[in-house]
C-alpha cells in the first residue's frame, strides 16, 4: 500500500524525461570475464512481494547464471524512473502507475517483462464490526483516500455497481502507515494489499472484512505488482535479460515450494523486518506467485488490455493501444 504514496503525476513523467537525458538510453553492464552486473531497483521496502529475488540471490541462483545482481531501493521519483535513464536495467513497478509512462508524448524505454504475482489481491478492508461486507456498505464510512484519480473512479466503479451511492462515502486524505491502528481510530475502510497490510491486521487479532477489486469488476484484475525492463537493454543483451528472468523464477517457485524456508531467507537477508509478519505474509502469498498458470511471470494480453480500455473508456487516460507496454519473450 505504501507505494501508492508515490502519486502518479507530471512531476514523474519530468522525472524521467531529464533522467533519460542525463544517463541516455542505459547503463552499460558492468562485467568481467564470468559475470554481468545487472542493478534491480525496487518499489518500496523489501517484502513478501519481492522475496523471489532475495531467494535467487541467497541460494545462488543469479550466480550460476553469471549474474551479478544488486538489488536497491527506488528514489524519490520511484523505480520506473531509474530503469528508463538506464540506472537499472529492472525494477519493480504496478500496471496502473505505468499509464503516464505508456501514454507520455516521449516515448520511455519501459517495458513490463514478468508478472509477479498472477491477480490483483488488492482490496478494501474493515473491521467486522462496521458491517462494511460489500462496496455499497461504505456509504457514511470513513475511507482514507490519496486523492487519485484512477484510485476514486475505481472505488466509485464498485460502489455503484453493487448499488451503493458514492457520494455518501466520506473521503478521508489521509495515507495510512499503519492499517490496524487506523481502523481501530478515525478510518474505516483501508485500501490494502492483502498480503502485507491484511497479515498485519490478523496478527494484530482484528476481526476484519475484505472484498477484492478483481470480484467485483474483470477489469479490475490488472497486474500488480510487475517487473519492468529498460527495453533498449532488452534490445541490446536479450540473452542476458533472459538469464535474469530464469534465475528469478527459481527464486520465485522455491517460495511457492517452500514458503517458510523462503520467509527465513528474505529475513536473513533483511535482518529489520519481523519474522513472524513475513512467515505468515508468505505463507498466504505463495499460492498468489503462479495461482492458476504453469508458467511464473506470465502476462495475459486480454486482461492486460481491458484495464487500460477501461481507463480510457471512462476518460481516464489516453489510448493506449493493445498489446502495448508488455512483453513474455523474455520469460523462460
Amino acid at each position: 500500500m505504501k507505494r501508492l504514496k508515490k502519486v502518479i503525476t507530471g512531476c514523474l513523467l519530468t522525472g524521467l524525461m531529464v533522467l533519460s537525458c542525463a544517463c541516455g538510453n542505459h547503463a552499460p553492464q558492468q562485467q568481467t570475464e564470468e559475470t554481468t552486473k545487472i542493478t534491480f531497483v525496487l518499489d518500496w521496502t523489501p517484502n513478501t512481494n519481492h522475496t523471489g529475488l532475495y531467494v535467487a540471490q541467497n541460494l545462488g541462483y543469479y550466480e550460476e547464471a553469471g549474474l551479478q545482481v544488486e538489488i536497491v531501493q527506488p528514489p524519490e521519483d520511484g523505480a520506473t524512473a531509474m530503469v528508463a535513464s538506464g540506472q537499472a536495467q529492472f525494477g519493480i513497478d504496478f500496471q496502473d502507475y505505468l499509464v503516464p509512462v505508456f501514454t507520455s508524448e516521449e516515448k520511455m524505454p519501459v517495458e513490463a517483462v514478468a508478472a509477479i504475482l498472477q491477480h490483483n489481491t488488492s482490496g478494501i478492508i474493515s473491521l467486522k464490526e462496521d458491517g462494511i461486507d460489500s462496496p455499497a456498505g461504505m456509504e457514511g464510512h470513513n475511507y482514507a483516500t490519496w486523492d487519485l484519480p484512477i484510485e476514486q473512479a475505481i472505488l466509485k466503479s464498485v460502489v455503484e455497481k453493487d448499488g451503493g451511492d458514492f457520494s455518501k462515502v466520506n473521503l478521508i486524505p489521509e495515507y495510512v502507515t499503519d492499517v490496524p491502528t487506523a481502523l481501530q481510530q478515525d478510518i474505516d475502510a483501508v485500501w490494502v494489499y492483502y498480503a502485507w497490510d491484511g497479515i498485519s491486521t490478523e496478527l494484530a487479532g482484528l476481526d476484519t472484512n475484505m472484498f477484492y477489486f478483481k470480484d467485483i469488476e474483470p477489469e479490475f484484475d490488472y497486474y500488480s505488482p510487475v517487473i519492468v525492463a529498460n527495453t533498449d537493454f532488452l534490445s541490446d543483451d536479450p540473452e542476458t535479460a533472459s538469464a535474469f528472468l530464469d534465475a528469478t523464477r527459481k527464486g520465485y517457485e522455491y517460495a511457492i515450494e517452500h514458503p517458510q524456508e523462503a520467509a527465513a531467507i528474505l529475513c536473513e537477508e533483511v535482518p529489520e523486518l519481523n519474522p513472524e509478519m513475513v512467515t505468515e505474509s508468505q505463507i498466504w502469498i505463495a499460492d498468489q506467485y503462479k495461482a492458476e498458470v504453469e508458467q511464473w511471470g506470465y502476462i495475459d494480453s486480454e486482461r492486460w488490455d481491458a484495464f487500460y480500455a477501461w481507463l480510457y473508456q471512462n476518460g481516464l487516460s489516453e489510448e493506449i493501444p493493445a498489446g502495448y507496454g508488455f512483453t513474455n519473450e523474455y520469460l523462460p
